[in-house]
């Protein structure tokens, strides 16, 4: 069955890859601009193990938790994959995602963005960060309203000291995501962030076309993910 698994996966990957070569193509921007973040949240080690098999290095992972039950030793197989954590962060898990994730792409407030420069001095290693940015302005979800975006930057950059270098987005379920990404783009530019993680399964294309430098994608990579446990089982 695990063969049945990585075979899927691989192949999956190969479409995947195909399509952001396609679109960035497209769009008049070289395949490379664009990093493959593999949603490998609530899937087994077992499928990470076998995307790692098919090349893939670059994970995305929602929960502290759920990360450091597969990816330690994960990584010592496999020391150059990255992990990006794109779930919240609360400020009782800062000093676990600094010591485990290379990337943190949801920071969006004061308080988590002063006990991340805190545990960064105090550990000495500095995880890069994304500001997310709520473009829908949603109040159940995650992330800063655009318009308190820009002071925020500011704040993170200059007077916290965060290793700012981009911003993240979540266009609202069920809306076309064209103006969320031309949105994002547009705050990036104003600040000179060069890093734009935007686009999922379902809408990767249309954000590379608008200039995501990372998009994340999961169920096209892992399928159904309550039929890849049940699989790997």
């Amino acid at each position: 069955m695990e063969g049945v698994i990585a075979a899927g996966l691989a192949n999956n990957l190969k479409d995947v890859r195909a399509r952001i070569e396609a679109a960035a193509r497209g769009a008049g921007r070289t395949p490379d601009a664009v990093t493959l973040v593999a949603v490998s949240k609530t899937n087994p080690p077992s499928a990470v193990r076998a995307a790692l098999g098919a090349g893939q290095r670059v994970f995305g992972e929602n929960r502290v938790q759920e990360a450091l039950e597969k990816f330690p030793a994960l990584r010592a197989e496999f020391p150059d994959l990255a992990l990006h954590l794109i779930g919240p962060l609360q400020t009782n898990k800062v000093r676990e995602a600094v010591a485990h994730f290379d990337v943190v792409e949801t920071v969006d407030r004061t308080r988590l963005a002063e006990a991340l420069a805190r545990e960064m001095e105090r550990a000495g290693r500095r995880p890069s960060c994304l500001i997310e940015v709520n473009t829908g302005e949603e109040s159940q979800k995650a992330g800063i309203f655009p318009a308190a975006a820009d002071e925020f930057i500011v704040d993170c950059r200059d007077r916290i000291g965060l290793p700012i270098l981009g911003l993240m987005c979540v266009p609202p379920h069920g809306e076309e995501p064209s103006p969320h990404f031309a949105l994002l783009r547009e705050i990036a530019r104003r600040h000179k962030l060069s890093t734009l993680s935007m686009g999922m399964s379902a809408d990767f294309e249309t954000a590379i076309r608008f200039g995501a430098t990372h998009v994340r994608v999961g169920t096209a990579i892992f399928g159904a993910r309550q039929a890849i446990a049940t699989a790997a089982k």
